[in-house]
């Protein structure tokens, strides 16, 4: 008994209630709140150095993938995710080239700053394709007696150009490798993809498959790149089997949660989550 005490990472009561709700929040990001994760980046990067803390969270994302792919391992779009894997490799190398040059203060500044970005730009196309699509409404009401005429072009009832293929490839781009590059320096590329999955509509099921499969795919790659780097330690390995339960309880929890959330409610939670998300890399 004593040498497996002696094997308990001699942590204070403090780091341990931060990395025991963190280990909590990583298993509801997993199968309730994406993006919510990052909740889980600043309790770890309180408790612990802020490279180390990446490196014992990923082994902990690990194991909340797992039950996630078996939750929702029907659900996921996979034309999605075999385009954005390519442009995702691209930013974990990126992002690996940057965690090791840098301080975990401009890690955590510069993916903030990312976020908030993201957030802004997605709302704002939100509500430009709204307002789109409320002047197509207006211009089709009155053009209904030039169609009653015969007119089948029913001119004005157009919603305006679609986006060209080239945009929606380059938009998948930039997504993928900001998702790569984040997820890589900070485990913090949840919020990142969110904005994506979000800015399509998916249904509330098939956006927690899609993300599932995509993390899970993603964390497996990043494991030895984090080796690479001698951020996995004894201690660390140590500590996440202790925590492993919390995410499990939490995984549970929030597959029962996910299949009652509106989809109004789901998609305003992901935005709040993420805004909360990135203020807390910035702040704390």
């Amino acid at each position: 008994m004593a040498d497996l005490a002696a094997l308990i990472p001699s942590l204070s009561a403090a780091t341990w209630a931060l990395v025991l709700v963190g280990a909590l929040v990583v298993g509801l990001s997993k199968t309730a709140m994406p993006g919510g994760g990052t909740i889980a980046v600043g309790l770890f990067a309180l408790a612990l150095p802020a490279k180390e803390s990446t490196a014992a969270l990923l082994l902990l994302l690990m194991v909340g993938d797992a039950t996630a792919l078996w939750v929702y391992r029907r659900e996921p779009d996979v034309r999605t995710l075999v385009r954005l894997i390519p442009s995702v490799l691209v930013g974990i190398v990126l992002g690996t080239v940057f965690f090791a040059t840098v301080g975990g203060d401009t890690v955590r500044t510069t993916i903030g700053v990312i976020l908030l970005v993201l957030i802004a730009v997605t709302v704002w196309r939100r509500r430009s394709a709204r307002v789109k699509k409320s002047a197509s409404s207006a211009s089709t009401g009155s053009s209904a007696s030039a169609a009653a005429d015969g007119d089948a072009t029913a001119r004005g009832t157009s919603p305006g150009p679609a986006p060209s293929g080239a945009g929606v490839a380059l938009s998948r781009a930039g997504y993928g490798v900001l998702g790569g590059f984040t997820t890589m320096v900070a485990n913090a590329g949840g919020p990142v993809m969110s904005m994506y999955f979000y800015a399509m509509r998916m249904p509330v099921l098939t956006f927690l498959g899609t993300s599932a499969w995509f993390f899970a795919i993603v964390n497996v790659i990043k494991l030895p790149f984090s080796a690479g780097l001698g951020l996995i330690t004894r201690d660390t390995l140590v500590m996440d089997l202790m925590l492993v339960p919390l995410v499990l309880i939490g995984a549970y929890c929030g597959a029962k949660i996910a299949r009652r959330i509106p989809q109004g409610v789901f998609e305003k939670l992901i935005l709040v989550l993420t805004v909360v998300s990135a203020l807390a890399l910035l702040v704390l």
